[in-house]
Parts: structure tokens; C-alpha cells; sequence
């Protein structure tokens, strides 16, 4: 009977963590003035729900709070730090996809291109994630892009006033009332057949985008995060 009541207690931190971590983000994110910055590069691509979104792991929390209810397949790992994560984005309304581009690699990236395909909704990576390199591309998501046919949307943000955290991605948190900004970079589209060296310019070309935005969005706020 111990045995049992303790189980029911560890099975229900996820869910509380994820009713309080919406909860939190919502505070935080309800009280800061969100501006948007070229929004008009892929206004053509989020408004249809066609495209992958890329940003890298330490610029979630303000990109999932901006477009919660769209119903996002998003890629989380399987890890404890993942499940918290899924917690939190199934209550914001997305469709967490549980695995990652660099375990169990394939039948995860089969699950998003059947979530995205079925439901009509953008497939979002992280794709430094779940555990680095910062700031570095992983394939996953150019495979992804020439297996649906979508074209990959970069985004980033920042804010006037953040707590960086210590952690391997330099994870930001921006503090309650203040002011923040999203910005979109130029979408990138994969052709579907493509050799080796090919899929690694699209590779790096994404990432040096995601870089470009992310360096530019934190030097409005004056911000060297490195």
C-alpha cells in the first residue's frame, strides 16, 4: 500500500510540473511587451502551418509561449529535463513528439513527419538540442526538411532584462516586466535530393542564420551572451 502511494506521488510530479510551469511562463510572458522583427519573411510560411521552426535550446520559452494553441509537433528527448518540457508544452496547447535527432533518431523524425503531415501543423526542432553542441546545427532537421518538403523558419528573441543561466546552452530567462523582441530569419528550403556535401552547406547555412538573428536580436538589447 506504501509502495503504491508513492508511486501515484512520483507519477504526479510530471503533471504538476507542468500545470505550474505553464502557470510561470504565463506570468512571466503576460507582463513583457512582445515586439516581432521581420515577421514578414515568413509570415507566408506560419500562417499556412507548412514549415519547420527552428531556434536553438536556451530561446524556447518565449517562442512557445507566442504561438501557444497552434498545435505544434514539436521534437522533446526522452530525458527528465524533456519530460518536463513536454509538461509544459502539451498544456500551451502543442503536440509533443518524444525523442531526439540523435537517439532513436529515425522513429522519432517518422512520428513529426506523421504529426506535421496528419494535422496540418508546423514540425519544430531544436536543433542544438537536447545537449549540445550550443549553437550548432544538427542534420536531423535538413533530413526532415527534404522529407516533408517544408521549408525551415529561424527564429530567436531576447530581452531588454535576462537571467543567463550557467548551463551547457547559456539558457535565458527574461525577467517580469520588461520588454522582449522575436525575430525571424530569411526561410530556408531544402531540395529533397541532395548529396552529402549538399545537405551540409543547408546545414550550415541554417545555422549560421540562426546564429545571424540570435547575435543581432541580443545587440538591440546590448546583450554578449556567449
Amino acid at each position: 500500500m506504501k509502495g503504491s502511494f508513492k508511486e501515484k506521488l512520483v507519477n504526479l510530479r510530471w503533471p504538476l510540473f507542468g500545470i505550474f510551469g505553464k502557470l510561470f511562463i504565463d506570468f512571466i510572458f503576460s507582463t513583457v511587451r512582445i515586439q516581432s522583427v521581420n515577421y514578414e519573411k515568413a509570415r507566408e510560411e506560419i500562417e499556412s502551418g507548412e514549415c519547420l521552426v527552428a531556434f536553438w535550446h536556451s530561446r524556447m520559452l518565449m517562442v512557445s509561449y507566442v504561438y501557444k494553441g497552434r498545435g505544434a509537433a514539436i521534437l522533446v528527448s526522452r530525458s527528465n529535463d524533456g519530460e518536463m518540457m513536454a509538461q509544459v508544452l502539451e498544456r500551451q496547447g502543442h503536440r509533443p513528439i518524444r525523442g531526439s535527432t540523435s537517439r532513436s533518431g529515425v522513429r522519432a523524425l517518422s512520428q513529426l513527419i506523421k504529426a506535421v503531415k496528419e494535422n496540418n501543423c508546423a514540425g519544430v526542432i531544436v536543433p542544438d538540442g537536447p545537449r549540445g553542441p550550443r549553437f550548432k546545427v544538427q542534420p536531423g532537421i535538413i533530413a526532415l526538411a527534404q522529407k516533408t518538403g517544408y521549408p525551415i523558419v529561424p527564429i530567436s528573441y531576447s530581452a531588454k532584462r535576462v537571467k543567463v543561466f550557467p548551463s551547457w546552452d547559456r539558457f535565458i530567462l527574461p525577467y517580469p516586466f520588461n520588454e522582449g523582441r522575436v525575430i525571424y530569419g530569411d526561410p530556408i528550403s531544402v531540395p529533397t535530393e541532395l548529396d552529402p556535401d549538399a545537405r551540409e552547406l543547408y546545414r550550415v547555412k541554417l545555422e549560421n542564420e540562426l546564429n545571424r538573428i540570435t547575435q543581432v536580436i541580443d545587440g538591440y538589447y546590448g546583450h554578449q551572451i556567449d
